[in-house]
């Protein structure tokens, strides 16, 4: 006897290849975090850049004093102690009416050696008192001053 012949069976097909769009919700994920941390970098690249030109423009300050009250040592006095009173105002707003020892330690709050701050002291009496000072030792003194106040960490600066 014939051996039936069952209904015609066709060969297994496999399922189509999964499609590539819209990727799984991992890739979604991902995608998000790496645009977080590049829109957060370029962020803090751009606040970086615009803090060392703000520090680069307070120091330039000091040449151009310096230029301009070159033949005025008081006059150059009063343009320094302006200028620090000013950088040290973005750390303690009192700094602007600080005087004596009270400005000293606001001063001192600068990880500075002695002579430096000894010598950003005389700033102050040689404003009102025609005196003489060694006018490059206190531009250096005040630069000094002003990297080491502006590298200080963990300190938020605000327009000098």
């Amino acid at each position: 006897m014939p051996t039936p012949q069952g209904p015609e069976l066709r060969d297994i097909h496999l399922p189509a290849a999964p499609a590539w769009w819209p990727p799984a919700p991992g890739w979604w994920l991902l995608a998000t975090l790496v645009l977080a941390l590049a829109a957060v970098g370029t962020w803090r690249l751009f606040r970086a850049r615009a803090q060392r030109r703000r520090h680069a423009r307070i120091l330039a300050e000091v040449d151009l004093l310096a230029a301009r009250h070159a033949d005025d040592a008081q006059a150059l006095a009063a343009g320094l102690h302006q200028l620090l009173r000013r950088v040290a105002r973005t750390q303690d707003p009192a700094a602007v009416r600080l005087r004596g020892e009270a400005w000293r330690s606001a001063l001192a709050r600068v990880p500075v050696d002695v002579p430096t701050l000894e010598r950003l002291m005389t700033l102050e009496p040689a404003i009102y008192r025609p005196q003489s000072y060694d006018t490059h030792a206190m531009l250096e003194a005040v630069r000094r001053w002003l990297r080491a106040a502006l590298a200080m960490p963990g300190r938020r600066m605000r327009r000098a």
